[in-house]
This record gives C-alpha cells, structure tokens and sequence, in this order.
C-alpha cells in the first residue's frame, strides 16, 4: 500500500507530507487513518520541537476523493463518518500538540485542505496558490473544523460568504483575509519555511506550547478566568531550563540557546 503520508524527522523539525500527488493529495480514509497516526506520533514526541505540514507534487490539498465518493454513493453516510473521525482525530492531535504547526501550502488548497490549513498555528504560501473551501460546491456542508476556525480567522460574514459562494481566490487574498502570514515566490517556498521552522525548532519549545493552549482556549473563557490561566502557564514556564537561559541571556546581553525543555 501507498504510503499516503510521509514522515521525516531532522533537528526537532517534524516534516508531514501528503503523499497522493497523481490526484493533487485528495484525500481518501487511509491517508486520513495515516496522517491520524502520523499527527498523533508528532504531538507526543517531546524530541520534535516544530511540526510542518506540507503536500508532494503540484498541491498542497485538493480536498477529499471526490471520485471515491461517487463510487460509493449508497453507503457514503457512513463512509463519511468513518473517515471523517480519522481526519477529526489528526486535527485534534495538532491543535493540541504543545508546540507550533506551520503549514507550507503551494497549488491548490481546497476543501480539507483548506480546513487542514485553516488549523495551523503559522502558515507560508507560494505567491501563485488557489484556495476555496469548496464544500458546497458537491452539496455538503464544511467538516475538518473550518466551520469552528473560519469564523474566527476571517469574520463570520465572510466565513460564510465563503462557505456558501465558494469562489476560487488567490494568496494575496488569503494573506489578507488573515488565513496566511507569509508570502514567497513558488521557488523559494521551500527555503523560507525551512528558515521558519529551523527558527521555530530552536526557540523555547515549553513557552511555545504554553502560548498556544492559551490561545486556543481564550475565546471560551471570560477574561478573568483567561488570565488566571495565563499566570498558571507563566508559573510552569518558571520551571523550564529555557526561561532560566533567556533570563539569563539578557542579563547578559547575548542571544539566549534554547534546549526546548
């Protein structure tokens, strides 16, 4: 069997690939029962210090198997829900992981892809990358949890302006709406999210994760109870080698050498 996901580990930087690229990475269950594993692995390693997320070939994510749900229209109900936890699972796992997950998106970027993207905490894109959430473009409604981080990246009238009109935009748009931080030419994607990453490896790992639960809880908690928690997260990182290196490094006015722990 294909291996639908790839996996490659080197120097804290873990590197997801999807790995369909004759049909542009659709995704079908076992790629989403793979990156499942895959995602979950990575979370749970405290060696891996950045998470990139990436696509083989001309795209990043064209969305899910179109072609695989019309051959199998009868039981597709079920088929959805079976794979769709799979994907779900994956989602949970880099949302949860207590470090940063940057996405690295060229092509094409469409449907769960696009909601693959819209869960990433930091995102780069080649300048000649088409995105669209397509969903409603085969009659269903968005899963992958774009309907829970749309609302809050771009606003929810054009959350779901783009939901219900799922025109084909381009990156600087992207850029604009808030769903990307930076972009490059095609031919420098790779070497700037590798300069990203390796920045990101090398940086105070515990604080990384500690900022990034904060972040995604603050829109459930009032503000009282947010910063309760943010002096609860400021207290663990108060017990981390790398906050007694930074101290340190700027009392003595040098670039502090974070060990991520």
């Amino acid at each position: 069997m294909t291996q639908r996901v790839l996996l490659r580990i080197d120097g804290g930087v873990a590197t997801l690939s999807l790995n369909r690229p004759e049909v542009m990475n659709a995704m079908d269950g076992e790629m989403m029962i793979q990156l499942r594993a895959a995602s979950e692995l990575v979370a749970r390693d405290p060696a891996i210090r950045v998470v990139v997320l990436r696509g083989e070939g001309p795209a990043f994510c064209a969305g899910g198997d179109v072609a695989l749900f019309g051959q199998r229209l009868d039981d597709l109900p079920q088929l959805v829900l079976q794979m769709g936890r799979e994907f779900h699972f994956a989602l949970w796992a880099l949302r949860r992981a207590p470090k940063p997950v940057l996405g690295v998106v060229h092509g094409t970027v469409a449907g769960a892809g696009f909601s693959l993207l819209c869960a990433t905490d930091l995102a780069i894109a080649a300048d000649d990358t088409r995105f669209t959430l397509a969903y409603t473009n085969i009659g269903t409604s968005p899963d992958g949890g774009s309907s829970h981080f749309l609302p809050r990246l771009v606003g929810y009238k054009r959350a779901m302006q783009l939901t219900l009109l799922p025109d084909m935009f381009d990156a600087a748009t992207a850029r604009d709406y808030g769903l990307l931080n930076w972009l490059v030419p095609a031919a420098a994607l790779p070497s700037e999210a590798a300069k990203i990453a390796g920045r990101l490896a090398k940086g105070p790992t515990v604080a990384y994760g500690e900022a990034k639960g904060l972040m995604n809880a603050s829109l459930t908690r009032s503000m009282e109870a947010q910063m309760e928690e943010e002096l609860f997260a400021f207290g663990r990182c108060a017990a981390t080698a790398d906050l007694r290196e930074g101290v340190t490094a700027f009392v003595e006015k040098r670039k502090p050498a974070f060990r991520g722990a």
